[in-house]
């Protein structure tokens, strides 16, 4: 069976190019060798006409196009002046076609940044981009109120947090996009692609008639979830229209990156949030759910493990594990007219048949399997009723849907009052968590595309062998999912969520053959770095939905929080404040024009003139549904023959329907992942290549002083770690003491004077003014000639060497040792003495026994090296080829000069 491989897009760079008439949007892959072209008629004032050239160009061909072109569109007063075609703008990607009460706008993608990088696979975050008004000014009808749509419209800052990637689906998991490639495709769907693509670019095969084979890949492209894509309605009005490598679709939430280096051994800690596009909004104004089921500040984290010193998916070796936040699937809301910090929560209708809950829960079964976990933390003794409230209704729901699932599928409910255990001085939060973080990860388990180690068989771990999930010949699968929830979904949340990715984390890096125990610590390089990920995470989907930062972090749960921390947390808390009172309507009313929940039109009422956007989400509000769902049958058909394992990644008939599938070749550039990575092609540097700043382990984790274990999952304490370590030695007088005396020298405590704010480096060099010992400027003396002088010796030997080294010597070097360590001194100072043309008294110099494998092999002349005779050929017929003496070619370098015609001149 022909493997398989994602399709990279090739359509990376845009130059959009005007004529008074036309915009013709010239797009090309990132090796310039293939370029398509998309024509936009600038005549239609209002409508949106768009034509696909199907033909792809060549570089030359497309030069010649434009150069066309221009010559067309000069008029005869300007033969000799200005260009016909000029150059508009420079461009990464489409976001999509917008029209308000005028004509349509195209927005375009003009700076990006990589953020992250999985497997070859790049993902980027838009940094800016150009929203150009697509009709001539000439045919340009002009309404009073478009400046006004325009201003709400770009309100939505496109250059926080919207990410996209080529060759790599954001919309789904990394489970589901493995999983795609190793599904068996249908060879009808195969060979009709295939016979279509190549009838459009007609190519013929010069090596057809030698009979030598091809190897064949699949080239796979899946529908994304259109959840978590934002620009999905943006892109519906062409998606028919052009080409697939004209749509990009981007995501929202966060994805960043991290580097635990283990031993010198790179692995990445991936993260990545996608926000739902459905219901979506701010804080107080997007409660609950609508009648779809889909809730609000639904948020999908995904955490990707992988060892980075393998790049392929084939290859090499990468883990994940999804956890979902959501808000309480029923209908609910506050009001905010009173002005209020709390407002008082409401519930809007009665659902008895939690009908709205089993639609949320239906798509979580599709698309995670079972178990579904909901960990529900909201409060459960107030004075007065506030969250109870939501608790009082989601658990009768849950009994309710359950007693229609079978045992082994039901839904789990876990309720925890988070906040009264952080107030309890007799309970540790944490620990708690961390409990139920081992439940969840045992019963869900995580995703692997490599089977276990066979390490893991000579020493099991018991917690190994309870593992949950789904195995496979290939790895394991995650099935299942923990769903969290508090009120906001947010401070509560993410530190819930932080804790049990901790754990997941660890069982990560045991199946990858990293820790031999899936156990980690806190205060470990390891899990300082995976907090600092969360935390940025955390802060990042706060800013979009509360308005502000995390009020309650982890360091407040641990409650190791210092005292500034609490200032801070009252400055966010007014900051959420501000945010919900006064400018989250205007947010709101952005995200509903991005996302094409409103259309502006001229027959009914603007945005701003709506009282509410209720109607605006809840479609089944202005008439009844023709097809009601059962009530005790409430999945979608065919989900529950097929769990644990969610619906989605099942090789079924109509999953088979959203893949599109080619036949190419296995070096064609629309698969090439190292050539897109790597592009060997061009002239590149490292900063280019390797252009990601991610947070190292080594750099600002690790001690700087040496000596210590460089191992990230061994325990520091806190003055120990890289970061603390310099701002210790600029606040407190008792941690510039003990930092002095880790380092390279130990001198007596300095006074008040001598305590500066410098770095470390500043430090020794006043330690070196001090006349204190320094290894550097003391020789060491290999033979004593008293006790006393060997002990003082041997201590400053063990003193400095582990300073230096890492390395504890408990008694002096042996004699053994120091006699090969006097041989070496003793050639090294007698080896000007020695005459190059007597090699005989190199030899009674100095008896040590050779270790090259040549037979003469010194300082002064070494025998050339044998050379076998393939090596012999080889150069022989590079000399004959330069002669004009060309010998026949092998079988396989005809199969290589085949290739490499056919990917560059075909």
């Amino acid at each position: 069976m022909p493997l398989s491989a994602a399709v990279i897009s090739g359509v990376q760079n845009l130059v959009l190019y005007e004529t008074r008439a036309r915009y013709f949007l010239v797009g090309s892959n990132h090796a310039q060798t293939k370029h398509r072209v998309l024509k936009i008629d600038r005549t239609e004032p209002k409508d949106l006409a768009i034509i696909d050239d199907k033909h792809v160009y060549n570089q030359q061909e497309v030069r010649e196009l434009l150069g066309r072109l221009d010559l067309g569109n000069r008029t005869k007063m300007s033969q000799k002046g200005s260009s016909g075609l000029s150059r508009a703008v420079s461009a990464y990607g489409i976001v999509g076609f917008v029209r308000f009460l005028e004509g349509y706008y195209i927005v375009l993608i003009t700076k990006r940044r990589k953020m992250a990088d999985i497997g070859g696979h790049s993902i980027y975050k838009i940094e800016d981009t150009n929203m150009i008004y697509i009709p001539n000014d000439s045919v340009r009808v002009t309404h009073p109120d478009e400046a006004r749509y325009v201003r709400i419209f770009q309100n939505v800052d496109l250059s926080s947090n919207f990410y996209f990637s080529y060759s790599y689906d954001l919309s789904h998991s990394l489970q589901y996009n493995l999983t795609l490639l190793q599904r068996p495709c249908d060879p009808g769907t195969v060979e009709e692609v295939h016979t279509r693509s190549s009838r459009q670019q007609d190519s013929f095969d010069i090596f057809e008639d030698e009979g030598l084979p091809t190897q064949v890949f699949h080239g796979l492209q899946s529908e994304p979830y259109a959840k978590y894509v934002w620009n999905g309605k943006l892109l519906e009005r062409v998606k028919d229209m052009v080409h697939p490598d004209w749509l990009m679709y981007i995501i929202h939430g966060f994805c960043g990156q991290s580097k635990l280096l283990i031993y010198g051994r790179p692995v990445h800690v991936t993260l990545i949030a996608r926000r739902s596009s459905k219901f979506a909004g701010t804080r107080f104004l997007k409660r609950g759910a609508n009648c779809e089921g889909d809730v609000a500040n639904e948020v999908e984290t995904e955490q990707i493990i992988h060892d980075a010193s393998v790049m392929s998916f084939t290859a090499g070796s990468y883990s994940s594990y999804v956890q979902v936040r959501g808000s309480v699937p029923l209908y609910w809301s506050q009001d905010i007219s009173t002005m209020m910090p709390k407002p008082p929560i409401r519930l809007d209708q009665a659902d008895p048949y939690a009908h709205v809950a089993a639609l949320h829960f239906d798509q979580m079964l599709q698309r995670f399997g079972s178990p579904i976990i909901i960990l529900n933390l909201v409060k459960k003794r107030e004075k007065r009723k506030h969250e109870k409230i939501l608790s009082e209704e989601l658990f009768p729901a849950v009994i309710n849907l359950n007693q229609f699932l079978p045992p082994e599928h039901c839904i789990d409910y876990i309720a925890w009052d988070m906040a009264r255990y952080t107030k309890s001085k007799l309970y540790n939060v944490l620990d708690r968590l961390s409990m139920i973080a081992e439940n969840v990860v045992k019963r869900t388990g995580f995703f692997i595309n490599r089977s276990d180690f066979f390490c893991h068989t000579l020493r099991p771990d018991e917690r190994w062998g309870d593992l949950g999930g789904s195995l496979t010949s290939s790895g394991r699968v995650q099935t299942g999912v923990l769903r969290t929830n508090c009120v906001d979904c947010l401070d509560r949340t993410n530190t819930a969520q932080f804790m049990v990715g901790k754990c997941a984390l660890a069982y990560q890096l045991y199946a990858l053959g990293m820790i031999d125990k899936p156990k980690l610590q806190f205060d470990t390089d390891c899990v300082r770095l995976f907090e600092e990920l969360y935390e940025d995470h955390g802060d990042t989907l706060s800013l979009q939905y509360g308005g502000s930062q995390l009020v309650h972090r982890v360091k407040t749960y641990r409650k190791i929080a210092p005292w500034t921390q609490h200032s801070k947390d009252i400055m966010q808390t007014l900051s959420r404040y501000y945010s919900n009172a006064f400018s989250d309507a205007d947010r709101q009313d952005a995200i509903n024009l991005f996302l094409q929940v409103y259309q502006p039109s001229e027959s009914k009422p603007h945005l701003w003139e709506l009282p509410t956007d209720f109607y605006l989400h809840q479609r089944n509000s202005m008439a009844l549904a023709h097809d009601r769902r059962s009530y005790t049958y409430w999945w979608s058909e065919g989900i529950l023959s097929y769990l644990p394992l969610p619906y989605d990644e099942v090789p079924c008939e109509e999953n088979m329907k959203k893949v599109g599938v080619r036949r190419v070749n296995r070096y064609d550039e629309s698969i090439d992942t190292y050539t897109e990575f790597f592009k060997p092609y061009e002239l590149t540097s490292f900063d280019d290549t390797f252009c990601i700043a991610m947070t190292n382990s080594a750099r600002e984790l690790m001690p700087k002083t040496v000596g210590v274990d460089p191992s990230p999952f061994t325990v520091r304490k806190p003055e120990e770690t890289g970061k603390s370590a310099v701002i210790g030695a600029k606040s407190s007088k008792e941690e510039t003491v003990v930092q002095r005396k880790t380092a390279a020298s130990a001198p007596p405590p300095p006074s008040e004077e001598q305590i500066s704010s410098s770095s470390e480096d500043d430090s020794e060099d006043d330690r070196d003014d001090d006349g204190s010992v320094s290894q550097r400027s003391t020789p060491v003396k290999l033979l004593a000639e008293s006790g006393e002088s060997l002990r003082t010796q041997e201590d400053f030997l063990q003193q400095s060497m582990r300073e230096t080294y890492g390395l504890n010597l408990a008694v002096f070097p042996a004699e053994e040792d120091m006699l090969i360590y006097e041989r070496f001194a003793y050639l090294g100072q007698n080896q000007h003495k020695l005459e190059r043309t007597e090699p005989s008294a190199l030899e009674n110099a100095i008896n040590v026994v050779p270790v090259s494998c040549f037979a003469t092999d010194s300082i002064y002349e070494v025998s050339s090296p044998q050379v076998d005779k393939d090596n012999r050929e080889v150069f022989e017929g590079h000399v004959l080829t330069g002669l004009g003496q060309v010998r026949a070619l092998c079988r396989e370098d005809v199969l290589m000069y085949r290739e490499y015609i056919k990917n560059r001149y075909m």
